[in-house]
């Protein structure tokens, strides 16, 4: 089988590549990637040598931190994070699951102070065997990051 490239160079910006299958659309919502106001091109079960299919996001003229970068790694541990200049890779973060999230999910638990107060969200996260934890700083209530992903 031959290998082509299906989705364009990115002249700047961040290519989150290697993402699961399924998975680039939530990450696409959860981390709010299409309300940068920049182009950004999703590729949806792309072919993968290495993973059989794949997803793929590249968004113009943002450059994500290692911190942005590993909160990926809740639901894309896999995944790479290139940011690019001048068609050329600047970093590559390869992700590692981060101790803390703050301030992009919301609690799932509605009593929650920071449904009634204004303050951002905090998670410790922990991960366990091949389960990922997220614990609210202020209920200290625990969630599944599926469970913390579908509250809005």
């Amino acid at each position: 089988m031959q290998y082509t490239r299906t989705v364009e160079a990115l002249k700047q910006g961040t290519v989150i590549d290697h993402i699961p299958a399924g998975h680039g659309l939530k990450i696409l919502r959860l981390f709010k990637l299409a309300e940068t106001g920049e182009r950004v091109t999703v590729g949806l079960n792309l072919s993968s040598r290495h993973m059989g299919a794949k997803d793929i996001i590249k968004v113009e003229n943002i450059a994500l931190s290692a911190e942005q970068a590993n909160e990926l790694a809740l639901f894309a541990p896999q995944a790479t994070v290139n940011v690019i200049d001048h068609f050329e890779v600047l970093k590559k973060y390869k992700l590692s699951l981060p101790e803390t999230i703050e301030g992009i999910f919301s609690c799932p638990n509605s009593n929650c102070i920071t449904h009634k107060e204004p303050v951002s969200s905090f998670f410790y996260v922990k991960s366990q065997l091949s389960d990922t934890k997220m614990k609210c700083k202020y209920c200290e209530k625990v969630f599944t990051r599926d469970i913390v992903a579908e509250v809005r």
